[in-house]
């Protein structure tokens, strides 16, 4: 899990809100402090978190590893972020990236040729979290010269 500022600001949040709810049922200071220490993290991943992904598209992100890639397809977008600003892709082979990521699972349509352009490598990601997220996140690969020149997110509505 990668530390995010808006995942800092909820856990102070939350932390703040459980200070304020356990200080009603004891006023020791340093009781209430070490209690609220200790639910805190329990009150955000059990009540806090769901919440926000009920009603938003935010969710945790991951460091990028070839492994869960590959075993945990529906967990891709929590990878991307971290492929993309990273830059790990860039300047690798075709058959270095087939390693890594597996075969695409689709090719691009090239208007120009009226075919599918092979340059173009396509991933789904799978679908963010959330009760109102309707689109499949999807990673396109461009290839130039058979290495990687760019990586694009984009999103694909679902049927």
């Amino acid at each position: 899990m990668i530390i995010t500022i808006p995942l800092a600001i909820f856990m102070v949040i939350t932390f703040v809100l459980v200070f304020m709810f356990v200080k009603t049922i004891d006023k020791r200071i340093w009781l209430t402090f070490l209690v609220s220490l200790v639910l805190t993290p329990l009150v955000y991943f059990y009540a806090v978190y769901p919440m926000i992904n009920i009603f938003s598209n935010y969710h945790h992100e991951k460091y990028f590893s070839a492994e869960i890639w590959q075993d945990k397809p529906a967990l891709r977008y929590e990878l991307s972020n971290d492929m993309i600003t990273s830059e790990i892709l860039i300047g690798k082979t075709k058959t270095a990236i087939e390693s890594l990521l597996g075969t695409h699972e689709w090719l691009s349509w090239d208007d120009a040729k009226k075919d599918h352009d092979p340059n173009k490598w396509n991933y789904g990601l799978g679908q963010e979290p959330g009760a109102f997220n309707t689109e499949k996140e999807c990673l396109e690969i461009t290839f130039e010269n058979s290495k990687v020149v760019d990586l694009r997110l984009y999103k694909e509505e679902q049927n």
